[in-house]
């Protein structure tokens, strides 16, 4: 039995060996894992390392990317000039008893100046009317002679005329003028518009409506907002759409300012980078402003308005700080999509988003409830069409800029920001643009070519200021300005410089001088044989110089241009203020020059100022934006040499109208009278002109085909019925008949011509330049003069002419 147990103890000996060796190969095993762990990284040691090399790498690109984005905002905010168009204002109308105005005239000003019809006017831009009589709260606004308040005026108006002017308070005035109409921008390259306005100027509602509206934690933030991120994906969330942003106003400006609108998300992330750099290098303020001047909020045409001054005038037609709450709160809410809530196309729409607006002014305080309420219930209150923006007034535009081409380079004036202040007058304007489309419509209702144009040009007689300017008949559509382009032959309106010439030929010739009017040849420099003849194929014998001239007797009229000499004749026309090429035949006398209907104003300017001769214009004055003077354009006066025989001219032209071709223009202007003209037809009746004036106002009219083939058209029945539709709309002053000195009243028989008295049958009055009266005396005057040999020492004509009460 012991041999037993020592066997087992012996086989359990044995068998324990493996076990201790398999313990120490698994041990073996185990250190060898160890190690191979210990040399081989974990997964997580693996992607630690890799994002370590990423971050690096990416740390490697982001501060050099940093410092450039650094640098491109710094260089481009703090050098930021933005382009700013021009803005051109209308003459400023002045009140003064007297002054010559309708109130439909005056509705017409007011209109274009913006200013709306109120019951009862408590906020500047408004007007209440009742008749005559009109109230008128003015804005403030800065002339080129300074500033001036707002005011409230009370105007009366009767028989054509202003009656009195008032304060609101009753206080009579002298004199008050309204705040020019904004009538045009000249706009840069890019076709933005925009108005700069300080920060310090903007309504303190739009400022704090923004920021509740849009970036809540606008002061707190540092360019990027993540709780306004969460809080935008929540709210869409919650409505299943995107109704909320989570762009601070930073990014915004940033992505307006300096990126494109591409969606990527290098795009986003560069503008995260920029906004937070924007934030570090700039302070609230200055960003605000940036943003305010910068946003973009409408289209007109091809421009973009940018900035809420702009889209102030835009929408309303008022100043950024004469706006009301609800109109600021629809500004606001366009932010968000200028097009979609477009208040012009999508009325319904934006006065949605106005409410919600004003509900958000309320929910933060800015408002109280029932301030909100107030003016939700208000019409939106959008003007149909601002005055300011489109091409209403493109003709005289085009004349503004070509004067002011002679001492402003173009960029100037796309991009300075000037305030020009010119001669434009609204109420005429419109007029005479009516009076061009309407015409030619009734002309050819008429049996006239429904494919005639027309041009017009009104000017102030004593300033030479260019109240309206007429390129066709479609005026706001721009294009060829046949006002200022349109060289045609101008016909008989040029013979009134023949006569004058022959006037100013002291002793020789005076208005009952004889003058055949025969038929006449002439050869020609070209060998061919010229024999004009009267439009009626008419000779009419011995006229006197008066009857050729009122009834456009041809055959007179040249051989009156024989005895005067066409050179003179062409330097006169120089002396008025016309450099034509024009060539020096004896046609030129009945018309053979060609002219735009600028220059046959400009000729006739002298004449109806009664021989004072000033260059027209259009342009008063440039000044910057902050209204430091460029240029003026002051009044320069020229006086003519022969003033009295220029006077005695002028009483030929009103008898031009009353007796003459032209004695159709009373009664198509109801009955006034005192007007002078002339009217003009061309060869083949291409071209119809009229040529009028009163004691203030200078028109000229052109009707004809662009292709100058035959119209039918003459001077009487085409160009003198536009003119007389202006004339019939706007207040006629008779012209003034009184002589100067050199020139007098005397008594003629109306059939000899001979010298006569008052108390002679058939005697009738005439003005004469002094020494050119007859040198006989009719029968009656003999029998009453005393042939003392006493009166032979005066000079006749002291005796018996004096100046016409």
């Amino acid at each position: 039995m012991v041999k037993k147990r020592s066997k087992k103890k012996t086989g359990t000996t044995r068998k324990a060996a493996p076990r201790k060796t398999a313990k120490r190969k698994t041990a073996g095993r185990r250190k060898s894992k160890a190690r191979r762990s210990a040399a081989k990284p974990s997964r997580f040691a693996r992607l630690f390392r890799l994002a370590l090399l990423v971050f690096g790498a990416a740390l490697g690109l982001l501060v050099p990317w940093t410092i450039y984005l650094d640098h491109e905002v710094r260089s481009e905010f703090e050098g930021r000039k933005w382009d700013l168009p021009s803005r051109v204002y209308a003459r400023p109308l002045e009140f003064f008893s007297g002054l010559a105005l309708t109130p439909e005239m005056l509705r017409v000003e007011l209109a274009a100046a913006g200013y709306k019809e109120s019951a009862s006017p408590n906020r500047p831009g408004q007007f209440s009317a009742n008749g005559g009589r009109f109230e008128i709260y003015k804005r403030a606004f800065r002339f080129p002679e300074g500033e001036e308040p707002e005011q409230r005026l009370a105007v009366s108006i009767s028989g054509g005329r202003v009656a009195s002017i008032s304060t609101r308070g009753g206080q009579s005035l002298a004199l008050a003028r309204l705040d020019p109409a904004e009538i045009a921008s000249i706009y840069p390259l890019l076709r933005e518009d925009r108005t700069l306005v300080r920060l310090e100027d903007v309504p303190p509602l739009l400022v704090t409506g923004l920021q509740a509206v849009e970036d809540r934690n606008f002061k707190h933030h540092h360019g990027v907002d993540p709780r306004g991120i969460a809080r935008a994906m929540m709210a869409n969330l919650k409505a299943g759409q995107a109704v909320q942003g989570g762009s601070t106003l930073t990014q915004q400006l940033v992505k307006n300012y300096f990126l494109n609108s591409e969606r990527t998300l290098v795009r986003k992330v560069n503008e995260a980078l920029m906004a937070v750099i924007l934030e570090w290098r700039y302070d609230k303020s200055a960003i605000l402003e940036a943003y305010i001047n910068e946003v973009f909020l409408g289209q007109q045409g091809a421009t973009a308005i940018h900035g809420f001054a702009r889209a102030s005038r835009f929408y309303f037609d008022q100043p950024l700080d004469r706006l009301e709450a609800g109109e600021i709160a629809l500004l606001i809410g366009m932010v968000k999509g200028p097009s979609y809530y477009n208040p012009r196309r999508h009325p319904e729409r934006a006065r949605q988003r106005r409410d919600a607006v004003l509900a958000m002014m309320a929910e933060t305080g800015i408002l109280t409830e029932a301030q909100a309420n107030e003016a939700a219930s208000r019409s939106l209150g959008v003007v149909d069409a601002p005055s300011a923006f489109g091409q209403k007034y493109a003709a005289f535009i085009q004349l503004v800029r070509r004067q002011l081409a002679r001492e402003f380079a173009e960029d100037d004036l796309k991009t300075e920001g000037l305030r020009i202040f010119t001669t434009l007058a609204p109420s005429e304007q419109t007029a005479a643009q009516d009076a061009v489309s309407q015409g030619l419509r009734s002309l050819a209702q008429a049996g006239l070519p429904a494919s005639l144009e027309g041009a017009m040009v009104v000017a102030d007689v004593s300033s030479g200021e260019v109240r309206a300017v007429v390129g066709g008949r479609n005026p706001g559509s721009g294009g060829f300005n046949r006002a200022l382009d349109a060289r045609r032959q101008v016909g008989s309106v040029i013979k009134p410089l023949v006569y004058l010439l022959a006037l100013e030929h002291q002793g020789e010739y005076s208005l009952v001088t004889k003058i055949d009017d025969e038929p006449i040849t002439l050869r020609q420099p070209n060998g061919q044989e010229w024999s004009p003849s009267n439009y009626d194929e008419t000779s009419h014998g011995e006229v006197t110089l008066l009857e050729a001239l009122i009834n456009s007797y041809n055959q007179a009229t040249v051989r009156l241009g024989l005895e005067v000499g066409v050179t003179q004749l062409l330097h006169r026309i120089e002396q008025l203020g016309v450099d034509a090429d024009i060539m020096p035949v004896p046609s030129v006398f009945l018309g053979a020059a060609e002219l735009t209907p600028m220059q046959v104003a400009q000729l006739y300017q002298p004449l109806a100022a009664e021989g004072y001769a000033v260059p027209l214009r259009a342009v008063i004055a440039v000044e910057t934006p902050g209204g430091e003077s460029l240029t003026r354009y002051p009044l320069r006066l020229m006086p003519q040499d022969r003033r009295d025989a220029i006077a005695v001219l002028n009483y030929a032209l009103t008898r031009v109208v009353s007796d003459g071709t032209a004695r159709a223009l009373p009664g198509l202007i109801g009955g006034q009278e005192g007007v002078a003209g002339k009217t003009g037809t061309t060869n083949d009746r291409r071209d119809s002109w009229f040529v009028g004036y009163t004691r203030n106002r200078l028109a000229v009219a052109w009707v004809g085909e662009d292709d100058n083939s035959p119209a039918g058209v003459t001077g009487s029945n085409a160009a003198m019925r536009l003119w007389a539709r202006l004339f019939s709309r706007i207040p006629v002053e008779p012209v003034e008949t009184r002589m100067p000195d050199g020139a007098y009243w005397g008594w003629v028989d109306g059939e000899t011509g001979a010298l006569s008295d008052k108390q002679c049958n058939g005697a009738v009055q005439m003005p004469f330049v002094a020494g050119s009266e007859p040198a006989y005396q009719s029968s009656c005057l003999a029998a009453m003069t005393n042939t003392d040999k006493e009166d032979d020492d005066r000079s006749f004509w002291k005796k018996w002419f004096g100046k016409k009460n």
